[in-house]
């Protein structure tokens, strides 16, 4: 009779995912030699080999856990992202499919469902983006009373810059990233508008300083959520092997007792 539980526990051993990982990254190298011309006319062949190689094991892999979970392989959801990429990789490279094809690069990303870290760093992620959600509505309503003032205060003298609502928003968006800001944009303005400062220093305060941490903060947050929830998971399955191990020890010595008497 053929063992699921022992299949299972072979596809979640550290041996088979160190061998996964490594796999990948020998993936991820091959796809970045097929870009180079004097890669190709090299050693083409053998590189398009590993490639197909490559992507065996990854079905194969596939294969053995929709053999080994069923129906709980589409639940969880790391195995449905593999099932994506790797199918992605599976679609002909011809007419309009080719840009699909150009997404093989994608099957690097399998390490993030294989690298227990990784996959923590993107739950936190996701977890934080419902609080992302209100933090970027108040970033759009920032951006917007910005640009509506800078458009009213700067387009005359600087159509290029603040011509219109999206021009607007566009160097605003320079200004918070901070890129070439005081030089390229804000001095220039100034000589013009010399208290043009009261309205970018306040802008880039709020926005480059306190919204964009809000961010980082909210996952931050989110990842030591997803660590603490792990933590707990793995005490509690510990705990409930020690206490089936004293049961069994209890069950025992009840036993004994019992022959004993």
């Amino acid at each position: 009779m053929f063992d699921r539980t022992r299949l299972t526990a072979t596809l979640e051993s550290a041996r088979v995912s160190n061998f996964i990982i490594a796999v990948i990254i020998v993936n991820a190298i091959t796809l970045g030699l097929e870009t180079s011309q004097a890669a190709m006319d090299f050693a083409g062949p053998v590189i398009i080999l590993i490639d197909r190689v490559c992507l065996t094991i990854f079905v194969a892999e596939i294969i053995l856990k929709l053999i080994a979970y069923g129906g709980r392989f589409f639940r969880n959801g790391w195995n449905l992202f593999d099932f994506v990429i790797v199918g992605i990789a599976l679609i002909p490279g011809s007419a309009g499919l080719s840009v699909l094809r150009a997404l093989r690069i994608l099957r690097v990303l399998r390490v993030i469902s294989v690298a227990p870290r990784l996959r923590r760093v993107v739950e936190g992620f996701v977890t934080a983006l419902p609080g992302m959600g209100s933090v970027f509505l108040l970033m759009a309503l920032i951006f917007y009373i910005g640009a509506v003032m800078a458009t009213k205060l700067f387009a005359a003298s600087f159509p290029d810059w603040f011509g219109n609502l999206g021009l607007s928003a566009y160097s605003l968006f320079q200004i918070m990233t901070l890129e070439s800001w005081s030089m390229g944009i804000v001095r220039p303005v100034m000589e013009i508008y010399p208290y043009a400062w009261l309205f970018f220093v306040p802008f880039i305060m709020v926005t480059t300083f306190a919204v964009v941490n809000l961010l980082v903060g909210l996952i931050v947050n989110s990842m030591q959520d997803a660590h603490a929830e792990e933590t707990n998971a793995a005490t509690d399955s510990y705990r409930d092997a020690v206490m089936q191990r004293l049961e069994a020890i209890e069950a025992k010595l009840d036993a004994r007792e019992n022959r004993d008497n």
